[in-house]
């Protein structure tokens, strides 16, 4: 195979984090798979880089300030408070605040972003972040073990010089996050392999294709337990090649998640390493910019095997490397074995069953040959710096003011607001787009003054850990603005839900409900001392009033 310019990110603290005991999610696997890397020699062949840590305004070209804000500031003591009893931003046990999680998130970012920006600044053709792939956050909510979607801010990056950007997923479950970030545009085509049917994150069918001028943009392809190396093989090229041939992608994203190996404790998939790695070898040959992600991977040294593997692919020598493996840091964790190998089992392969895998391959197909040609941008100059960099916000630790960020966390409520108002009258009342409402009902009525009264509504998650769904409770007191849900068509647009009003009587604004005065005058107000009759005669209501005693 030819040679590429390899660039390496590795951040020599990722490994020190932890989850949590118990939990099935090992930063750790990151530094063995380093480890693993250094003691094949491959160090030497590649650039190795310290990636630059991600600052909280960087995160903040996908994600939401609040959120970000949160990260920041919490802590395993104080995730009750700023959860809100564990109804935002990190909603169930899947996502713990585990100590130094922001600059985790950080590194993790850092890593993808720079990847990015060293394959558009031409100086590497393949660039690999194995902190990365963590595709499962949203922009508001950690979700699926992931904090802070680095794909999709290293996409962003991409797309400030190349005109379109393939992502491709071949973790277990399925690239929720990324897909749902680029749902609308055909600058970035997403196509996932993974396991559907009862499992996390229970998106993926092949009738999710993206909407508006991103139609026909997603690719899903929906697998079932106990995918081989010859069936993976036979649904990635022919759907892989097509895609290469319609959309002819200026750079590619693959996350290389390793819980689609076989033995994984939360992957249902039976492929080996050769068979994993194989995409990489794959795409390799297109000899298109490209970026390696990890992901998932929750059998630490299958993880640390397959990715070190895949290195030395994207080196084009795998097929020189010694299947013994030399003495490393990590050594007696590979047992009993001490082979570069994932051997696979004898699970029953359920996709070969009813020609499924066949149906699965011919729909993908029909999906991209609908697609004509190449989506196009207008040619204009790339970028050098973004706007932040340019006002000075991230030079010598400037950050923005404060009334300054609320006046973006004021404009962005306004503008999602908005979406939920055009989206309810383009849809039926009982529809709702926005992922975070999904399966939730938000029942509203007006009365006479035209005020909301606010139902108990509950919203579906499903957990990575056992695929179970599980209610969460929204609109908790304070934060109504926060998920408003579709309105019905006599609703009015009620920002915030602010009880203060303007009363027609006082000419002023009050809060509290309506005060049914007598008249309804100012004068006849004053004139009862601001006192309600209740139909009772303002004579005959406490006449000793004048004459009780006062202190002097």
């Amino acid at each position: 195979m030819s040679k590429r310019r390899v660039a390496y990110y590795y951040d020599t603290d990722v490994g020190s984090y932890t989850y949590g005991l118990g939990h099935p999610m090992k930063p750790h696997r990151i530094r063995m798979a380093h480890e693993l890397i250094a003691a094949y020699d491959m160090l030497d062949k590649m650039h190795i880089l310290r990636p630059k840590r991600s600052t909280p305004q960087a995160m903040t070209a996908f994600h939401t300030d609040e959120y970000i804000h949160f990260l920041n500031k919490v802590t395993p003591e104080t995730a009750e408070e700023l959860t809100f009893h564990g109804t935002r931003f990190l909603v169930g046990d899947d996502n713990p605040p585990f100590e130094g999680v922001f600059e985790f998130c950080s590194i993790s970012a850092g890593g993808s972003i720079d990847a990015a920006n060293r394959l558009a600044s031409g100086a590497a053709d393949i660039a690999i972040n194995w902190a990365g792939g963590l595709h499962h956050a949203k922009k508001r909510e950690a979700s699926g073990f992931c904090y802070i979607n680095d794909i999709v801010l290293g996409i962003l990056e991409l797309l400030r010089t190349y005109p379109r950007v393939l992502y491709i997923d071949i973790d277990c479950h399925h690239g929720d996050g990324v897909e749902e970030a680029f749902y609308t545009t055909d600058r970035v085509m997403t196509c996932s392999f993974h396991k559907y049917g009862e499992y996390f994150p229970g998106t993926g069918t092949q009738e999710d294709r993206g909407r508006g001028k991103g139609k026909g943009y997603a690719i899903n392809v929906p697998l079932k337990d106990g995918m081989t190396d010859e069936s993976f093989q036979s649904i990635f090229e022919p759907i892989l090649s097509k895609i290469m041939e319609v959309y002819q992608p200026s750079a590619v994203v693959l996350q290389c998640g390793a819980d689609s190996l076989s033995g994984d404790k939360l992957g249902c998939f039976n492929l080996s390493m050769q068979g994993h790695a194989h995409s990489v070898q794959f795409m390799r040959q297109y000899n298109v910019p490209l970026i390696l992600l990890g992901g998932g991977g929750y059998t630490v040294k299958n993880v640390a095997r397959a990715w070190a593997y895949e290195t030395a692919c994207a080196l084009g020598i795998e097929d020189t490397i010694n299947p013994n493996l030399p003495w490393n840091e990590y050594f007696e964790w590979f047992g009993p074995r001490y082979r570069l190998e994932v051997a696979t089992n004898n699970m029953e392969d359920q996709n070969l069953k009813d020609a499924s895998l066949e149906r699965v391959r011919i729909t993908a197909l029909e999906q991209l040959n609908e697609l004509q040609t190449a989506p196009s941008v207008q040619m204009q100059d790339t970028p050098r710096e973004s706007l932040g960099h340019h006002l000075g916000f991230d030079r010598d630790g400037q950050d923005r003011n404060e009334l300054d960020e609320r006046l973006a966390q004021h404009a962005r409520f306004v503008y999602h607001l908005q979406e939920f108002d055009s989206a309810s009258s383009a849809t039926s009342e009982d529809e709702s787009w926005d992922s975070d409402d999904s399966n939730a009902s938000n029942t509203r009525s007006t009365r006479g003054n035209n005020r909301f009264r606010n139902t108990h509504i509950e919203r579906k998650r499903m957990s990575i850990l056992n695929n179970h769904y599980y209610d969460v409770p929204v609109n908790e007191e304070g934060f109504e603005h926060y998920d408003i849900g579709p309105l019905g068509k006599t609703g009015k647009r009620r920002f915030f839900y602010s009880q203060a009003r303007w009363d027609e009587g006082c000419e002023e604004v009050v809060l509290g409900q309506p005060k049914a005065y007598a008249g309804g005058a100012l004068a006849e107000l004053m004139q009862r001392g601001g006192k309600e009759t209740n139909g009772i005669d303002v004579d005959e209501v406490d006449d000793d009033w004048d004459d009780m005693p006062v202190d002097s």
